[in-house]
């Protein structure tokens, strides 16, 4: 019988708060998210995205957009959100959305560990998942 693996975190000496500017420094990669923290359950993850997403759900769960750095446009079927610098939105579970950044934008993700970033439409877009920086 095999056990579900959960990743373990980078080691990390004693006490110290996430700097957001250095984390995202560290990812080279647009459309990949990189969790830095987590939380009963929940993974922070962040990411550096550019231009358009593809439309997807995620049936179970909501997923939360917090926008660092930057402009961003969460499309949906029956109307867009606009973003900027310290404002959040909260995407309803199964709910189709199609995220749009406006030039280079810091996202901060929080989802439930093992939330795929392409839901239910899968494809050559998707990232690994339990990825931390």
């Amino acid at each position: 019988m095999q056990h579900a693996h959960t990743p373990t975190p980078p080691a990390r000496a004693g006490h110290a708060p996430i700097n957001f500017a250095h984390k995202f420094s560290l990812i080279d990669a647009l459309w990949q998210p990189r969790v830095v923290a987590e939380m009963n359950g929940y993974q922070f993850k962040l990411a550096r995205i550019d231009g358009e997403f593809i439309w997807h759900r995620h049936a179970d769960t909501d997923e939360a957009f917090i926008v660092v750095q930057g402009r961003l446009r969460i499309e949906l079927r029956d109307g867009d959100v606009e973003l900027s610098s310290g404002e959040m939105f909260v995407v309803p579970r199964d709910t189709e959305h199609r995220p749009c950044a406006l030039g280079e934008v810091w996202l901060l993700l929080v989802e439930p560990r093992g939330v795929v970033n392409t839901g239910d439409s899968g494809g050559e877009r998707t990232a690994p998942n339990d990825r931390w920086v």
